[in-house]
């Protein structure tokens, strides 16, 4: 039997739909995605962390639950919306069913809602907190509902302890500073002949030396990334070792910060497989995969860095590049899993400034 459930939006709307995975009342940053792949990935995706994600594609689980897919080995959002729940999957790869994977992860769910006119709120009104819940309201408790916040995500999502990943005829060691890293960086470093070290977010800029790295990743995660001072203060430190870096999302986020820039969140932020990202120096545009609510104002850059992508849509900082150390950022996912592979490439400058740095 379908049971009733209602998603309470802080700006006082209510949602009715029906209830799958965990049964549970939760707080959560409620935010769209408009991937029309990839909802494992979404689910998986650690940069959700505190969040409930609605997906604006409308049928959701056809697929069913497929562990090599996964980003992370467990789901760190708060609550997950969709349009159409596909009770009964068919795919080859198909390990299970989405019902059971959210129970299992202890994620309450809803379907059967008009996702659409969910979206359209969220991109006129901007980002809010909203509440599942089971029992109809009489009246939205707007202000309990205002003093939620997404607070401590990179201690949340960072791995416990270093891990290493081999890779054959590796000949660049990298050490993955592990934000909410997406599995799949990992993954495209490896194939590239990278022995990569996964190192917890509080690792030590001493500590990162001490591993005597050819290069530094730091990747993506969730949350404000002003709120990780510590982390940024040691990558302020690391920058003094002039290492090749590359780095992704909140990575890109954290070491502007740790330059002297500032950052600001978006009224929405970009979440899907579908955002247009134009290179500055070519003024060629790139599809590219995102999932962030936050962004670096360009004018507050240094003089030792400058803006390398901007965002097609609404202008905002997408990459930088620095002047005065090996080091570049984007904002988008260039690994993009799942995603299109338009900036995968930038993989491939990680390495070769690499092997620059080594002949030098």
């Amino acid at each position: 039997m379908e049971k009733k459930a209602y998603l309470i939006l802080e700006n006082g709307d209510i949602y009715e739909g029906f209830a799958f995975g965990a049964e549970k009342e939760i707080v959560g940053e409620l935010v769209f995605t408009t991937a029309m792949t990839g909802y494992l990935e979404t689910l998986t995706d650690p940069s959700y962390f505190g969040q409930i994600v609605c997906q604006t594609f409308p049928l959701i689980g056809n697929y069913g639950v497929i562990p090599s897919d996964f980003e992370s080995r467990k789901p760190a959002l708060k609550a997950y919306i969709v349009r159409e729940w596909c009770q009964q999957p068919s795919n080859f790869r198909c390990d299970g069913v989405l019902d059971t994977f959210l129970k299992e992860n202890g994620i309450p769910a809803l379907y059967g809602i008009d996702t659409r006119c969910l979206t359209k709120t969220v991109r006129e009104y901007g980002v809010m907190n909203a509440k599942i819940t089971y029992t109809k309201p009489s009246a939205p408790d707007a202000e309990s509902l205002k003093s939620y916040k997404v607070t401590e995500a990179v201690k949340s999502v960072t791995c416990e302890k270093q891990e290493s990943f081999e890779a054959e005829n590796g000949q660049y060691h990298v050490v993955l500073m592990d934000f909410g890293a997406k599995q799949n960086i990992c993954r495209e470093l490896v194939k590239r002949g990278c022995h990569v070290t996964v190192v917890p977010s509080s690792t030590t800029a001493e500590q990162v030396k001490a591993l005597h790295p050819d290069g530094i990743m730091l990747s993506n995660g969730p949350g404000d990334p002003q709120e990780n001072q510590e982390i940024i203060a040691q990558l302020k430190l690391l920058c003094e070792e002039k290492i090749p870096t590359f780095g992704i999302c909140l990575g890109h986020q954290l070491l502007a910060l740790s330059q002297g820039a500032k950052t600001q969140k978006l009224k929405y932020g970009h979440r899907g497989a579908n955002q247009p990202a134009t290179e500055v120096r070519t003024g060629r545009v790139y599809i590219t995969s995102q999932n962030h609510g936050y962004a670096v104002i360009a004018d507050t850059l240094p003089d030792t860095a400058y803006e390398s992508f901007v965002n097609a849509n609404d202008g905002t900082c997408e990459g930088v590049t620095y002047t005065n150390m090996p080091a570049f950022t984007v904002q988008f996912h260039p690994e993009a899993c799942g995603g299109p592979l338009d900036t995968s490439f930038l993989f491939d400058k990680f390495i070769k400034m690499m092997e620059e740095n080594n002949n030098a």
